[in-house]
């Protein structure tokens, strides 16, 4: 779920701060102040100060343009690989991966848990963080949630990214949240289907043959064709990038594709769960 546990951190992530502070040394190396750079670039002043100054996440367009107008000898790209910016409604761990997300053109997800956050209702979440121990302040429950609904912008502003969803059927048929709230959820997951670069298949209860029994799982994939993995447990997130690691990732998720039921197959059975609550 990636809930933030609310512990305190400063507004700029030290990630960000170290990658300014490589980009400042290559601009002063290469004698230009952020003005001069600004136009080489393609970017204000104002964009290289605050990335400078860590308050900034750098933009792929940015870390590429500079990289060679500042012949970085391939620093700044590899760097960027390890940036996060400081996202309240966020947990830590999750941070890195999100920032990925945000630009990847390919994202699978399996999930056993809960509803994935990118198809959640807000009164769904809501119940989600709720039930969590040691429960939520009222100001991190919001926090939480303005920061879900904000992630779900990406299924309708990424139009040429492509969305694969596995759920298990038992996450419907939980009730979290209530009856209401399980119908309403429903319903909003049936409405994504409608989007065309979505999908969603449902594991069905009764499985024999699955090869997802190791836990939740997503994958991406960049827009340099590079791939990430990232599985989550309690209390903590791990960032996949070995190749031989997601490799194995991406063998067992296409075995789930086919153990699954097919999309017309899972919207039918979800429209049979809503109908019988």
């Amino acid at each position: 779920m990636a809930a933030s546990t609310g512990s305190s951190e400063p507004e700029s992530a030290d990630s960000l701060k170290s990658f300014g502070a490589v980009v400042k040394v290559f601009r002063e190396r290469s004698g230009l102040t952020q003005e001069e750079l600004s136009p080489l670039v393609q970017f204000s002043p104002q964009t290289v100060a605050s990335i400078e100054q860590g308050r900034r996440l750098a933009p792929p367009e940015f870390i590429d343009r500079a990289e060679v107008v500042l012949d970085a000898f391939g620093v700044l790209q590899a760097a960027a690989e390890h940036l996060t910016r400081r996202r309240p409604g966020l947990a830590a761990w999750f941070r890195q991966w999100a920032a990925l997300e945000e630009r990847a053109i390919t994202l699978y997800t399996y999930e056993c848990r809960m509803v994935p956050g990118l198809l959640q209702t807000e009164a769904y979440a809501r119940s989600l963080f709720h039930s969590l121990v040691p429960p939520l302040s009222d100001s991190q429950v919001k926090a939480q949630l303005n920061e879900r609904m904000k992630r779900q912008r990406l299924l309708r502003q990424r139009p040429n990214t492509t969305f694969s969803f596995i759920l298990e059927e038992a996450l419907f048929l939980r009730r979290t949240g209530g009856v209401d709230i399980t119908r309403e959820l429903i319903g909003h997951v049936l409405k994504c289907t409608h989007l065309r670069n979505l999908e969603i298949q449902v594991m069905p209860l009764v499985q024999e043959n699955h090869a997802g029994l190791g836990g939740p799982m997503q994958l991406l994939e960049t827009s340099k064709n590079q791939w990430f993995g990232y599985s989550e447990g309690q209390r903590t997130g791990h960032l996949i990038s070995d190749v031989k690691e997601i490799s194995v990732l991406q063998k067992r998720y296409a075995r789930m594709r086919s153990q699954a039921l097919t999309l017309e197959e899972s919207t039918d059975l979800l429209e049979r769960i809503r109908g019988a609550l």
